[in-house]
């Protein structure tokens, strides 16, 4: 994996699980700036090294003030549920859209590469298994449109303005420092729940399946499309591989050693069956394949609980 040296970065969304993430890898070799509005980051998570700016992305000139003299720019700041966009639809568009929007113009205008977050719900409800990036794209909720939206709007400053772009549509995102929402949060709930020996709850049947890709492998294609000369895309970000969800909560059960049992509930409401990402446009274009397997990232993470218990 090619590391960036040497470079001012920006990392919007950079006290959440993710962004922090990223800025903690970024942060060995270059200089980085961290922008977050703190709504639903934690400052504790922002690496001391790390220049940080409270703002949010809709300010412009927050964002100017951020982005000034900056390489490149990580966006990963987002309402990120799904259940939040079809209360409020408004809001998570106002967040992710008009967000957006600030970030790659103020890119535009500094000639700066942007790296920015999109998402499987881009897809809705899969026609076919594995996705592919050329699957129709139906999303099923406001935050899956918000993210299509930007998707698009990323393709579109490349073409139209001939700003570097690159949009990682991430599968199921999980690993240490997690916590909650959709379905990128229920290894977070289940560890939880087998901790502290309560039943492990499961929705519908369990047979649904996800693709869960673990938190380094992400920030390794985020560094891998920070370098590719493959722009003006969108590229899965994912495994290629899929688990039950029933299997995922005996993974737990087995892991955290719990005397939890396992039980169903009602299905959720809207669910999909299957999810499955496509991986070779990746792998071809960014260099970029996920290395952690489930049960290797599964470990990591519930030793991470472990020590947040302790």
């Amino acid at each position: 994996m090619t590391a960036l040296q040497d470079q001012r970065i920006l990392v919007t969304g950079g006290a959440g699980f993710i962004g922090s993430r990223l800025a903690d890898r970024l942060c060995r070799d270059n200089d980085v700036v961290v922008l977050d509005s703190l709504v639903s980051g934690d400052r504790e998570n922002v690496p001391a090294e790390a220049e940080f700016i409270e703002g949010d992305i809709r300010d412009e000139s927050a964002v100017a003030d951020a982005i000034a003299g900056v390489d490149c720019v990580f966006h990963e700041a987002a309402l990120v549920s799904v259940d939040r966009s079809v209360e409020v639809p408004t809001e998570s568009h106002d967040n992710n859209v008009e967000g957006t929007l600030t970030i790659l113009e103020a890119a535009r205008s500094q000639d700066t590469r942007v790296v920015l977050a999109s998402s499987a719900a881009i897809y809705g409800r899969p026609a076919e298994i594995p996705i592919t990036e050329n699957h129709p794209k139906e999303p099923t909720s406001p935050y899956g449109l918000d993210k299509l939206a930007c998707d698009h709007y990323a393709r579109l400053y490349h073409d139209r303005y001939g700003t570097d772009t690159v949009a990682l549509r991430y599968f199921n995102a999980y690993g240490p420092g997690q916590t909650g929402g959709d379905y990128a949060g229920v290894i977070s709930i289940f560890i939880e729940q087998a901790l502290a020996g309560e039943d492990i709850t499961v929705e519908g049947d369990g047979e649904q399946t996800r693709d869960f890709v673990y938190i380094d492998d992400i920030v390794d294609a985020n560094v891998a499309a920070a370098g590719t000369a493959a722009v003006g895309a969108g590229y899965n970000v994912g495994t290629g591989d899929s688990v039950t969800i029933r299997e995922l909560a005996e993974l737990i059960q087995d892991i955290t050693d719990t005397d939890s049992d396992i039980v169903h509930t009602d299905p959720r409401e809207g669910d999909i069956d299957h999810s499955r990402a496509a991986v070779s446009k990746a792998k071809a274009n960014l260099d970029f394949e996920a290395s952690v397997p489930l049960r290797e990232g599964l470990e990591r993470t519930v030793e991470w609980f472990r020590g947040e218990e302790s």
